[in-house]
C-alpha cells in the first residue's frame, strides 16, 4: 500500500518552437488545427533516470498531499479444461478429491471482505505511512496515533458512518488537498467529463480561509468554454443555486444533467473581474481530443507527423494509436506530438501514452513517500509504437497528466522537450485496494 506526492516542474528547454511555412501538406482526420511546426534544432537536455515525478489513478492538482479512494473489487477465479469423450467415467473417489481441490482454489482466491473499522484503520495508515505535511500545520506522528485510538475506540455500523469518519480524520490535518473520495465520487472521476459543461473545479481557500469554488481546468472547446468561461475563474452559483459552502463534488452533481440540456451558471471571470451569468449546453459525449496532420519539411524530403494532443480524456489513447498508425502508413520519418495548453484529464490515460513510446523495461512513474518502503514503480510492459525520433512541445500550461507523458519519454531518452518551463503540478494518491 502506498501514496504518493510529487511535485513536476519539468526543465525549461534550450530550444524554443518557431513558426515555419511548409511547401506541401497532406492530411488524414480525426481532425486538422492550423498550427505552426518548429523548425528549431532542439537538444536533448538530460538523459537522467532520477526523476521527480509520481502518481497511480486518479488526478487531482493541488498542494503535497494525496486522496483516497477504497472499494471490493471480487475477481472471479478462471480456469480452463480440455474436453474430450471419455469411454468411462473416472473413480468416485478420484472426482471427489478434484472437486474439493477446485473449491479450495476458490476460497483462496476470493479476498477478505473489509470491515468499516479495517477501512478506517487502513485510510488512518495511509497517512501515517506516507503523509507529506507541506502546509503550515505541523503533522505529529504522536497525536496522529492518539486519533487512531479515539476513532477506533467505538464500533463502526456502517460504511457510510466509516466514510464520514475518514472524511473528518482527514480534514484534522489542516491540508485542503488531501480529501478521501467514495466509491460514487471516485467512479465519476473516470468519466470524460464529471461536470457535463467541460470544467474541473476545485475548492480553493481564499484570504480568510474559507473555500471558493475556482475552475481549474477547463476543455478547450468545451461547452463552458464556449460560452466564456476560462480556467481561474470562480462559480458562484448554478440555476440561481448559490454554491457557498458545498464541496467540488457537491457542486459538480449540481452542474449535471441530461445531454444537449442547458444550465446557467453564475460566474467571477479571475480574482476581482466582473461577475457574469452564462448559459452552457451541457455535453456528456467525449469528443476526439487528438488532431493531427502530415507535414513535409526540407522540401518535401522529410515527411514529419504532428500530432495536438489538447486533454487526456477516454479516446485519448485509442485516437492518438489511429492517429500514429495513419502518419507512419503517410511516411511519417518523425513526430512532434504537441501538449502546449494540455492541462491534463484522466492520469491514467497519460500513463498509457507514455507506454506507447516507451521500450519494455522503462519507468514511466514511481509513487514516493515519507518510509521508503513504500515506493512503487510502474513500468512499461511492452514494446514502443514508433521507432522514429519525437520533440514534444510544452509550455507554462503543459500540467498534469501532459507532465507525465513528457516527463516520461524526456528522462528514458525518447523525446526532446521544446518550449517553455511546464506548469509544475502535484499529484494526489487515489488507493484501490
Amino acid at each position: 500500500m502506498s501514496s504518493c506526492c510529487v511535485f513536476l516542474k519539468l526543465p525549461t528547454p534550450s530550444s524554443r518552437p518557431s513558426s515555419s511555412s511548409s511547401s506541401s501538406s497532406s492530411s488524414s482526420s480525426l481532425s486538422r488545427p492550423q498550427l505552426p511546426i518548429p523548425t528549431a534544432n532542439p537538444r536533448i537536455l538530460c538523459c537522467s533516470s532520477n526523476w521527480v515525478q509520481s502518481t497511480l489513478i486518479g488526478a487531482i492538482s493541488g498542494a503535497l498531499s494525496f486522496g483516497l479512494f477504497f472499494s471490493l473489487p471480487f475477481p472471479l477465479p478462471s480456469s480452463s479444461a480440455a474436453t474430450s469423450a471419455l469411454l468411462e467415467p473416472p473413480p468416485r473417489s478420484l472426482q471427489t478429491c478434484r472437486d474439493d481441490v477446485v473449491e479450495t482454489r476458490q476460497e483462496e482466491l476470493l479476498p477478505e471482505v473489509v470491515t468499516n473499522e479495517g477501512l478506517v484503520q487502513e485510510a488512518w495508515q495511509i497517512v501515517n505511512d506516507s503523509f507529506l505535511d507541506a502546509g503550515r500545520h505541523r503533522w505529529s506522528q504522536d497525536a496522529w496515533q492518539l486519533k487512531r485510538e479515539d476513532l477506533l475506540s467505538n464500533s463502526i455500523q456502517t460504511r457510510s458512518k466509516a466514510h464520514q469518519i475518514i472524511k473528518r480524520m482527514l480534514a484534522s490535518l489542516g491540508d485542503p488537498y488531501t480529501r478521501f473520495l467514495s466509491p460514487e465520487e471516485f467512479s465519476k472521476m473516470a468519466r470524460y467529463d464529471m461536470t457535463g459543461i467541460g470544467i474541473n473545479l476545485r475548492e480553493i481557500p481564499d484570504e480568510n480561509g474559507e473555500p471558493r469554488l475556482k475552475v481549474l481546468g477547463i476543455i478547450l472547446d468545451g461547452p463552458a468554454y464556449s460560452a466564456g468561461v476560462r480556467q481561474g475563474d470562480e462559480v458562484l452559483a448554478v440555476n440561481n443555486m448559490e454554491l457557498k459552502g458545498k464541496s467540488a463534488f457537491e457542486a459538480s452533481s449540481i452542474l449535471q444533467g441530461p445531454n444537449g440540456t442547458s444550465v446557467t451558471i453564475q460566474v467571477r471571470h479571475g480574482n476581482c473581474g466582473p461577475v457574469e451569468l452564462v448559459e452552457v449546453q451541457r455535453q456528456l459525449v467525449a469528443r476526439t481530443p487528438v488532431f493531427y496532420r502530415l507535414e513535409q519539411m526540407d522540401g518535401g524530403a522529410t515527411p514529419v507527423g504532428y500530432i495536438r494532443l489538447k486533454e487526456f480524456n477516454a479516446l485519448a489513447r485509442k485516437d492518438l494509436v489511429i492517429a500514429m498508425k495513419r502518419l507512419q502508413g503517410m511516411g511519417a520519418s518523425y513526430f512532434i506530438l504537441d501538449l502546449r495548453d494540455n492541462l491534463g484529464g484522466l492520469v491514467q490515460a497519460g500513463i498509457e501514452i507514455a507506454k506507447l513510446f516507451l521500450s519494455e523495461g522503462d519507468t514511466v512513474i514511481y509513487t514516493v513517500g515519507r518510509d521508503p518502503q513504500f515506493q512503487e514503480v510502474i513500468v512499461t510492459d511492452t514494446s514502443p509504437l514508433v521507432q522514429a525520433p519525437v520533440i514534444v512541445l510544452v509550455n507554462d500550461r503543459t500540467a498534469s497528466a501532459s507532465e507525465i507523458v513528457a516527463s516520461a519519454l524526456h528522462d528514458n531518452c525518447k523525446a526532446v522537450l521544446v518550449g517553455k518551463r511546464t506548469f509544475g503540478k502535484v499529484y494526489e494518491f487515489a488507493h484501490n485496494p
